[in-house]
């Protein structure tokens, strides 16, 4: 995974809150994304722990992530509509398409867009898409990076077991 200098946060700790928010999302994007560096599809696959948690099905959840956070809560789309499994959990779940590059496109697609929804949004801006019911932007970001932080957490282990065997 991607490591980043120490004095990173030092780099926007004097910048407005919103973009030290989306910096340390996009840290964090690119640190989940960057995982799946240097394996082969099996590798990207392999179960290790009892859940559905792969490496591969990370990414893929974290694509599902930045569609309900930044597609369902913003624009107030179905899951349905967004062609979205009902349930945070079946978002692991890989299909025979799913390979390191078609997930990797779909989650940075799922990026951008989420940077083009909220570009034009402020932090205090109520997002009422959500199945929580209305929430500011700034606790969106908050809920996300957290989420996301916890998956990088999860990514390094799963990851530092597949190599070490």
């Amino acid at each position: 995974m991607p490591t980043f200098p120490p004095s990173f946060a030092d780099r926007v700790v004097a910048q407005p809150l919103r973009d030290q928010f989306e910096t340390f999302l996009d840290e964090h994007r690119s640190a989940l994304d960057g995982c799946l560096d240097g394996l082969t599809e099996e590798q990207a696959r392999r179960s290790l722990v009892p859940s559905r948690t792969t490496l591969l099905g990370l990414v893929k959840h974290a694509t599902f992530v930045e569609r309900v956070w930044f597609d369902e809560a913003v624009t107030c789309r179905s899951r349905a509509e967004l062609g979205l499994p009902e349930r945070s959990e079946d978002s692991f779940v890989l299909d025979d398409h799913d390979t390191i590059a078609t997930v990797r496109q779909a989650h940075r697609e799922a990026c951008a867009a989420a940077r083009r929804a909220t570009a034009s949004l402020g932090l205090d801006d109520i997002l009422r898409g959500n199945r929580r019911g209305p929430l500011p932007l700034r606790w969106v970001y908050l809920h996300v990076l957290r989420e996301l932080a916890q998956h990088c957490g999860h990514a390094d282990i799963l990851r530092e077991q597949l190599l070490a065997g």
